[in-house]
């Protein structure tokens, strides 16, 4: 397989000083010496560095390779939660250096931190949000790992009404609503309590409403392989209420449907009968 590509590309060596660089306006590789002090690097591998987008292999057929990989998508269960391994000394560090920040930005709309009202709002602050963000401290798969159960049951299940909260990735302002989730079994089923669990860690992270949706049906769908999963989920958007369009009465509606649900229009007809969402505001 050779690589065909106009980029200029850096060869990072990590058990030398050294720096490899190839470009297409040069006729050889030219060497140049690192000037910073080094970090650890795995000794066994070199990192690649593009300046512009990687080069898509070639193989000897002529195909780019890039339809192998258009279809494969990386398993939501295996996802890495981005705080999972904090320690109270890191989780501290994080609070400490939000709330500076926050103390800025109360500076910067022209506000004085220094008085009564505000003198502890930076920290206060900072807590809620690593609160609001405490999504990424869990991987799904530690979440649904020991609920799983064998039974031999055909008939869709339904658990609806779970109350969501979560920040639009966009504004940072919240959006709520409720979720309906439903599935049909196919030999094993999830506790329920894990449906509104897996609900919650995807809400409690920097979301737009449309990837949480996908990102539920198909932690279900991978968690326990059932025939079919639908999820529909109605949210009001702050970003919509309070600043831009302004519309206090707006709601945001979105479905995924897998397996049977997209395919069988009677299957799909009655989890919406069922997983109906209840006017909430």
């Amino acid at each position: 397989m050779t690589l065909q590509s106009n980029d200029d590309i850096f060869i990072d060596f990590p058990t030398t000083r050294d720096y490899l660089f190839f470009s297409p306006s040069l006729s050889k590789s030219v060497t140049t010496r690192k000037c910073y002090q080094e970090l650890s690097h795995d000794a066994t591998n070199s990192m690649i560095h593009l300046i512009k987008p990687a080069p898509v292999p070639i193989n000897e057929n002529g195909d780019n390779g890039r339809n192998a990989y258009a279809n494969r998508q990386n398993s939501v269960l295996d996802e890495n939660a981005l705080r999972k391994d904090d320690t109270t000394f890191i989780r501290d560090q994080r609070i400490q250096t939000i709330s500076q920040n926050y103390e800025v930005i109360l500076e910067s709309i022209g506000e004085d931190p220094s008085r009564q009202g505000l003198l502890k709002t930076p920290k206060r602050a900072a807590e809620a949000l690593v609160f609001f963000t405490k999504g990424y401290e869990q991987s799904i798969r530690d979440v649904v790992s020991d609920a799983i159960f064998d039974e031999e049951c055909e008939n869709m299940v339904v658990v609806k009404g779970i109350d969501i909260y979560s920040l639009c990735e966009h504004h940072m302002v919240p959006f709520f609503g409720k979720v309906s989730v439903g599935y049909l079994p196919n030999k094993r089923v999830l506790g329920l309590s894990k449906v509104a669990r897996i609900v919650e860690v995807f809400s409690r992270r920097l979301q737009v409403q449309e990837r949480l949706t996908r990102q539920i049906a198909e932690a279900i769908a991978e968690a326990i392989q059932p025939r079919g999963v639908a999820v529909v989920i109605e949210c009001i958007h702050m970003c919509m209420v309070m600043r831009g369009a302004e519309k206090v009465n707006s709601r945001t509606t979105t479905s995924a449907m897998l397996g049977v649900f997209r395919e069988d229009p009677k299957s799909r007809e009655e989890f919406l009968s069922l997983g109906r969402i209840a006017p909430f505001y």
